[in-house]
């Protein structure tokens, strides 16, 4: 059919149902006959109709309160720009009565998490964005908030068959597989090359889940593509770069093969560093996230790849969706992937990441 502006009135006489009728079936509320819902949801799909969902959020009269659960962040860094995102968000909906707190929690320490799910559990909201650090406790919370109905959604991270809204990131696996791909690419075994997997913590530590999640992506595509190959594994401490030192001048020391390296976090930084200052080049050396150290060190080739996963779209996109389903009742997408975004020194200042 032409597109117009369709009345309930025009709906109901096509339908052949009194305007009562469709304006229960278009709010889903009362009671209305399969046969006569029939008819009105036929008319609907012929004429295509669509909800003005911000007149409806305008006119609604009820205030909306949504938490950010997010780990604490330092200016300029990865998490900055997820709340960069949020913020964008919140501004455009502030004319919806939605307002947007936080909950924020220290990455990798168990009781500042449990805190923070906490605070969230003993407050009334509507809406919850989770980025998810320990599985237990966010668990936990997911319970707490499936009983008093809050919809909840996944930034970041994706904890599988919760019963979450929607997930908004990128699939870690797939990056860990496309990762090694590019990595790979710089590998010679006629020279007998080897390969060094950097970690930050211990690969049992339940705070990373996300990094074994790119581990076995990345493991998955050696194991199919470079049988045999040589690979190491270095576990290095975020909060410690005497120690890191130590560990790496020991390594290297004895690794002089090992010249492919891959960070799974935005920390690959710390590592550049430790090889321009040490005079190590690495044939290849991937990580994650374009903090500016990053890219610094990208455009000097001690950093090969960076990974972007677009942070501040994901923060946005969370809340919109949220917002999408909660106040205007529109259908969502239960998975919204970010793309895996390859920066290399060539393309990197041609790179916007709110597209």
């Amino acid at each position: 059919m032409e597109d117009q502006n369709y009345t309930i009135k025009d709906i109901a006489r096509m339908a052949g149902v009194s305007a009562g009728t469709v304006d229960r079936v278009l709010h889903n509320r009362g009671d209305v006959s399969l046969k006569s819902k029939e008819k009105v949801q036929k008319v609907l799909d012929e004429i295509h109709y669509q909800p003005n969902v911000f007149a409806i959020g305008l006119a609604a009269k009820k205030k909306y309160s949504f938490v950010c659960l997010l780990p604490y962040y330092v200016e300029y860094d990865y998490w900055h720009s997820v709340v960069v995102g949020i913020e964008r968000a919140r501004q455009e909906l502030r004319p919806f009565n939605v307002n947007v707190e936080y909950s924020f929690y220290s990455h990798g320490d168990r009781d500042s998490y449990q805190k923070a799910c906490q605070s969230i559990e003993e407050s009334n909201v509507d809406a919850v964005l989770i980025a998810p650090n320990f599985k237990d406790e966010t668990l936990k919370l997911i319970a707490h908030l499936k009983k008093h109905n809050v919809t909840y959604a996944f930034v970041d991270f994706n904890i599988e068959d919760t019963g979450a809204l929607a997930y908004i990131g990128q699939d870690s696996y797939r990056s860990g597989y496309i990762a090694a791909k590019l990595l790979m690419q710089n590998y010679s075994a006629d020279e007998a090359e080897e390969l060094v997997v950097f970690l930050s913590n211990s690969k049992d530590n339940p705070a990373e889940i996300q990094m074994n999640r790119r581990l076995d992506g990345f493991m998955k595509y050696i194991a199919e593509n470079n049988e045999g190959l040589t690979v190491h594994e270095v576990v290095l401490n975020k909060e410690n770069q005497a120690s890191n030192r130590l560990t790496l001048d020991n390594f290297f020391r004895n690794h002089h093969r090992a010249v492919l390296g891959v960070v799974f976090n935005s920390h690959v930084y710390q590592l550049g560093d430790y090889l321009r200052h040490a005079g190590i080049a690495m044939k290849g050396l991937i990580g994650y996230d374009l903090l500016k150290a990053n890219v610094e060190l990208l455009k000097t080739e001690h950093v090969h790849y960076l990974i972007g996963q677009r942070p501040e779209l994901q923060g946005y996109c969370g809340v919109t969706v949220l917002c999408d389903h909660v106040v205007f009742k529109k259908p969502v997408d239960a998975v919204k992937y970010m793309p895996i975004d390859v920066l290399i020194k060539e393309n990197i200042d041609f790179y916007f990441e709110f597209v």
